[in-house]
């Protein structure tokens, strides 16, 4: 099974960091107040705060949620209407609730920018970093009896650049041209044992070309293809 990175550290840090902020702005509306809630109850009460109907916005091909409706702060509202007071006291920390969603959404549209200059999604290196306990497994009959060489993959690996995927032309060579009722595979191996950069939290399905030059990531957005000048296989043994 092949092995990749399965947490992003740029998300994670911008996840403490926004709890950071919100803990900062609870402390500071609490020192503030005159009548002052159970300490215990304002987690409780952002938590409850956070809820909202949000529309998905795309950016960097990724899906943020623009909050619009505070949902959390109605229901706390309607909660404790009754008891003027009582929301008066809570009503801050509601607002800061629905709040932190704004938080979330401007520390992520902050960070997007650095994790694309850390972790480039055109850079091959960045989804196949460790290649040590690397190998292929056939996945098509015309597959032949071919071994990784870590040792190609691994010099090359800097050095091998994206190029265009001509999916229809492909298609047309493997099932238009042939009048064989075995047609070669075009990617016949499949690449495991890989880890993606530590970190980056990418995940792709490797596949390496029939002539054993070519690797074709498939990612869960797009395929990238990449070219080796030297072959990345050698005859099995």
């Amino acid at each position: 099974m092949e092995m990749h990175s399965n947490y992003n550290v740029i998300e994670i840090f911008t996840v403490i960091l926004g709890w950071l902020a919100i803990i900062f702005f609870a402390y500071t509306i609490y020192q503030k107040q005159m009548v002052k809630p159970k300490v215990w109850e304002i987690p409780l009460i952002i938590l409850v705060g956070l809820f909202s109907f949000s529309i998905n916005w795309r950016m960097f091909d990724v899906i943020v949620q623009l909050p619009i409706l505070p949902l959390g702060v109605w229901i706390l509202y309607l909660v404790f209407k009754r008891k003027d007071q009582r929301w008066q006291t809570c009503r801050s920390f509601a607002w800061l609730g629905f709040g932190a969603n704004f938080i979330f959404l401007a520390s992520t549209i902050l960070t997007l920018p650095v994790h694309h200059v850390i972790y480039p999604k055109d850079d091959l290196s960045v989804y196949i970093s460790n290649v040590e306990n690397a190998s292929i497994i056939n996945i098509h009959p015309s597959a032949k009896d071919r071994s990784l060489n870590k040792d190609s993959l691994r010099k090359q690996l800097d050095t091998m650049r994206q190029e265009a995927i001509y999916s229809d032309q492909w298609y047309k060579e493997t099932y238009m041209d042939s009048l064989s009722s075995k047609r070669n595979e075009r990617f016949p191996y499949l690449l495991i044992g890989t880890s993606s950069k530590w970190g980056s939290g990418l995940h792709a399905l490797i596949y390496i070309e029939d002539d054993g030059k070519g690797i074709l990531l498939s990612t869960p957005k797009k395929d990238l293809y990449f070219r080796s000048k030297d072959s990345l296989l050698e005859e099995g043994e």
